[in-house]
């Protein structure tokens, strides 16, 4: 094979297996697809293999043939319908088209598979509005969505919310160090995702019966790893197995932040002057701990981004996961670090001031909209709601984020699933 374009164009992509198994049982719930480019070649391993297709700007198309091929493989293997197929999915890919040769067989998976997507917290960085687009499109095709790796990186506990994951996957390093604080936090912070949503916890990594009593302290009730069995072709049968279940998906919103906590808290009117401490107290919220939170704000116009604004948004953004102002006439990164959104003049946005702090242990949301007053800045009045309840920040958080674009520029719209309307 002379190149990875021929590598792409050929579709010369092998999927292998990893089992899920249920922890209780013992029973295989699913697989996860895993790629493997030509035997012998430079392309062989997955890093390998996206590495190259990134560099010459196939990254998104081959994402769609790894996971055309797993399917072809599960569909020609005709086994159990109630197995659940875990396929990862790359940032690039969900603004890219499936290529047409690759549309049946992606249809016919939705129509007879049950799939899983995964995604990772550095995807949901990158593109946070690309999220909520991909997430709502796998799930009417009637598929689930897995957040992968959670605990290697601080930032997937902050973004947990955001993709409201069916199943979330403990990264194999919490097993091999299960007495480190930050062991401990991350185990109490899905566990409490979990039984606030139903969602399944997956240990990754999971290689000896040790791992495997680890696992289940971590309140995980399905296991993946080496012990049970390393990638591989899929088998002809599959021992005995349980189904592993799908959560309830969030709604979707199209309230503005403002509309969203309004609904459920009581609106007062206030002046500027006097809520700016509010406003400054949920930045504080923001501070430099282990586990940093997300925080999204409307400015109303770009002159209220103020230097010294900008400074404490750079200091937040220094290491918080995702930081985003929106504002008419704010650049795309306003400060150091901080993703913007530039708002139409006639966009429901431009009359709201919102200050959501979402993170592991905090949730706070303070949402004002201007009544139009004029006079000196400081005396303009707002009605505003604050709220600490954790689901309705969530939820404000969550139609806030619909305005966050991506990081790179001159990317289309979200594709749909083949067969999606």
């Amino acid at each position: 094979m002379r190149d990875i374009h021929e590598l792409i164009d050929r579709r010369a992509v092998t999927p292998v297996f990893q089992p899920l198994v249920d922890l209780a049982t013992g029973g295989v719930v699913g697989y996860e697809a895993l790629a493997r480019g030509p035997a012998g070649t430079a392309w062989e391993s997955p890093a390998a293999l996206f590495g190259a297709a990134r560099e010459v700007g196939r990254e998104a198309e081959l994402d769609w043939v790894c996971r055309a091929v797993a399917f072809r493989a599960v569909l020609r293997a005709d086994l159990d319908p109630s197995l659940t197929w875990f396929v990862n999915m790359e940032p690039a890919a969900w603004r890219a088209g499936c290529p047409d040769d690759l549309g049946p067989l992606v249809s016919e998976a939705r129509e007879r598979l049950r799939v899983v997507t995964e995604m990772t917290e550095r995807a949901i960085a990158r593109d946070p509005s690309g999220l909520l687009a991909a997430t709502a499109s796998v799930r009417a095709a009637g598929w689930g969505v897995a957040l992968d790796d959670v605990g290697a990186d601080p930032a997937s506990l902050a973004l947990m919310p955001f993709v409201h994951p069916d199943v979330v996957k403990l990264d194999m390093g919490l097993l091999h160090r299960p007495d480190e604080p930050h062991t401990a936090r991350v185990v109490a912070a899905v566990a409490a995702y979990a039984e606030a949503s139903g969602a399944v916890v997956l240990a990754e990594g999971i290689e000896t019966a040790a791992h495997l009593a680890v696992a289940r302290t971590m309140g995980a009730t399905v296991g993946q790893g080496w012990y049970f069995g390393r990638p591989a072709p899929l088998p002809s049968r599959t021992p005995a197995r349980a189904e592993l279940p799908f959560i309830e998906p969030p709604r979707r919103d199209d309230r503005t932040p403002f509309g969203v906590v309004g609904a459920r808290r009581p609106v007062t009117r206030s002046t500027k002057e006097l809520l700016m401490p509010m406003s400054r107290h949920l930045e504080a919220l923001c501070g430099t701990g282990s586990q940093p939170p997300v925080l999204m704000a409307c400015f109303q116009d770009a002159r209220h981004f103020t230097p010294a604004t900008a400074v404490r948004f750079a200091r937040i953004a220094a290491h918080s996961p995702l930081v985003a102002a929106l504002g008419v006439g704010l650049d795309d990164e306003p400060a150091p670090g901080v993703r913007g959104a530039r708002l139409a003049p006639d966009d429901p946005l431009h009359g709201e001031w919102n200050v959501i702090v979402v993170g592991p242990h905090q949730a706070a949301a303070l949402v004002a909209r201007d009544v139009g007053d004029g006079g000196p800045d400081h005396e303009r009045r707002f009605g505003f709601a604050l709220t600490h309840d954790r689901t309705t920040v969530i939820e404000a958080a969550r139609s806030l984020m619909r305005w966050v674009t991506p990081t790179a520029a001159g990317v289309r719209e979200p594709a749909q699933l083949p067969g999606l309307v």
